[in-house]
């Protein structure tokens, strides 16, 4: 498989704060990787870099062969990704259908009619076509970050990024989402999710990644890190997740 993601020496200041660390990682097209770690160990500010929704301090992320920068980001983001956060970022003023075509036809120039088929089809597939008319505040939790992965789908691009999307939910609106993101996996898109889901990143994710303080200390595959963890940090963090 090609290299779909490459960050080279990543650093990530917060004024004095040093939040990424020198970060090399490498994500092959169509690989799902979960990230985990402890809450401030910079999961979410490196996917965020990804997305260059923050801009790193030193170092570079490349996409598909091409650089990241200042100037060609909104391209880069129109063409290659798309993300799902922890709060829904819906649009309230518009229907769930409205919120779904919005990026397609005002950003990828899509017809209103292709656009509005692709949202239909991506309703479906999350269980919510029968909610296209509604506005967001009359859905619960589950069904709005359901409704937030059916946009992310609506733009087609290659990958998905997902910072901790069911962190924000009620426990039993959890497995909802899940069971929506465990088929999306199915499909050759590049996954990249921070989550603290550990069901979730054992059956789907190709690789595991922890970090802490701001670096990768371990990786592997879901069995071996779940199952035979080599670093103490690493090692510590699951006790106290899994019992």
């Amino acid at each position: 498989m090609a290299d779909m993601i490459q960050i080279k020496g990543l650093n990530k200041y917060f004024g004095d704060l040093h939040v990424l660390k020198d970060i090399n990682l490498t994500v092959k097209a169509g690989e799902k990787l979960v990230i985990l770690g402890p809450s401030g160990s910079g999961k979410s500010t490196l996917i965020r870099c990804v997305d260059f929704l923050e801009e790193p301090t030193t170092g570079e992320v490349v996409i598909d062969g091409t650089p990241l920068t200042k100037k060609n980001h909104l391209e880069m983001a129109r063409k290659y990704s798309s993300m799902v956060f922890q709060q829904f970022n819906l649009y309230p003023n518009m229907t769930v259908l409205g919120n779904l075509t919005l990026a397609p036809i005002k950003l990828q120039k899509k017809s209103k009619e292709e656009a509005t088929k692709t949202a239909l089809a991506a309703l479906e597939r999350v269980g919510l076509a029968h909610k296209a008319g509604e506005f967001p505040q009359n859905l619960s939790g589950g069904q709005q970050q359901r409704v937030a992965i059916a946009r992310a789908m609506c733009t087609k691009q290659p990958i998905i990024l997902f910072d901790e999307p069911t962190s924000a939910l009620d426990p039993e609106m959890v497995q909802e989402v899940l069971d929506v993101m465990v088929e999306l996996a199915q499909e050759n898109i590049t996954m990249i999710c921070v989550t603290h889901e550990m069901g979730f990143a054992r059956q789907v994710a190709d690789r595991v990644i922890f970090m802490d303080d701001g670096q990768i200390i371990e990786e592997g595959t879901p069995a071996n890190f779940f199952d035979n963890p080599q670093n103490p940090r690493s090692r510590e963090f699951l006790a106290k997740i899994l019992h």
